[in-house]
């Protein structure tokens, strides 16, 4: 017979549900150490089975410290899960975990010691934990020079992420630039960023839509020039017209101030991914089931 305050401790240890904590003390003959390695054996098979099932909600944020920030993002199944105490927990560990590193990629990011195991092991466990599929989706580390600052900005709690660093300006000039970012959707920083094929191809469509509308090649030469002009404006950040004073582009505003921007990275929580298509009801009767 197991005691129930054995059953109690390795709840707390874990965080599993009752039945399964009884059983994996049966299993150990009432040893708990051995009981969480079990558990943690368990949590890695549960883990492993919500692999193919769909996380498109979650978190993106910044966290700064001096001269280097980090930008990520983790997702999770549900908006719900990406607010509960349990994800942003796990959330702040991995962030100040990246902070602290000099990793470029993902696979030396997810064998960090985060003081949980490695960051692999300690998503592996929560995904176990709190019972949907967690995913650390991306990140990145910037670093910055003395007389440059940070820009962040988050979006409705970290639906969206930006982070913008400029050379001899405020940090107050630098979130606005932030701002224009996370509303406003570049893709590139200048129009000198674009790769030359996508310019091209844009340029091919351009100019099929004006010879379609019957205008001359000549014509049609001069609005090409005009409508790819327009079309750097929409998908590049500095030439793109200021969102808090349209007259300016980004590059003027920030110039004016005596400044100029040298970078931005945007997140937008699953972005490119496969939503789900289950509303909240018909989950719950899939639990019931």
């Amino acid at each position: 017979m197991i005691d129930a305050k054995l059953v109690s401790e390795l709840r707390k240890i874990t965080g599993a549900g009752i039945l399964d904590c009884k059983k994996a003390l049966e299993e150990t003959n009432g040893n708990i150490e051995a009981a969480v390695d079990f558990l943690r054996e368990k949590g890695i098979a549960t883990a492993s089975k919500k692999a193919e099932r769909i996380a498109a909600e979650g978190i993106a944020n910044i966290f700064v410290d001096g001269n280097k920030a980090v930008i990520l993002e983790i997702n999770s199944e549900t908006d719900f899960v990406s607010k509960n105490e349990e994800f942003t927990v796990m959330f702040d560990v991995i962030g100040k975990t990246l902070l602290k590193s000099s990793v470029t990629t993902m696979e030396e990011a997810l064998k960090l010691d985060c003081g949980e195991g490695t960051i692999e092991e300690y998503i592996v466990a929560k995904t176990a934990k709190i019972g949907e599929k967690l995913s650390f989706r991306r990140f990145e580390i910037v670093t910055k020079k003395d007389d440059e600052v940070f820009g962040n900005y988050l979006h409705m709690g970290g639906s969206i992420a930006a982070l913008t660093v400029l050379e001899n300006s405020t940090e107050e000039i630098a979130k606005d630039v932030a701002m224009q970012a996370a509303a406003m959707r570049p893709l590139y920083l200048s129009k000198d960023d674009v790769p030359a094929e996508e310019i091209e191809k844009e340029k091919k469509v351009l100019t099929e839509e004006a010879i379609n509308e019957g205008k001359p090649a000549e014509i049609a030469e001069k609005m090409v020039i005009g409508r790819i002009n327009k079309y750097f404006k929409d998908i590049c950040l500095l030439n793109q017209a200021f969102i808090k004073d349209s007259d300016l582009d980004v590059e003027t505003f920030v110039k004016n101030a005596g400044g100029k921007v040298l970078s931005f990275i945007r997140y937008e929580v699953g972005e490119g991914l496969e939503k789900r298509d289950e509303n909240f009801a018909e989950e719950v009767m899939t639990q019931m089931k």
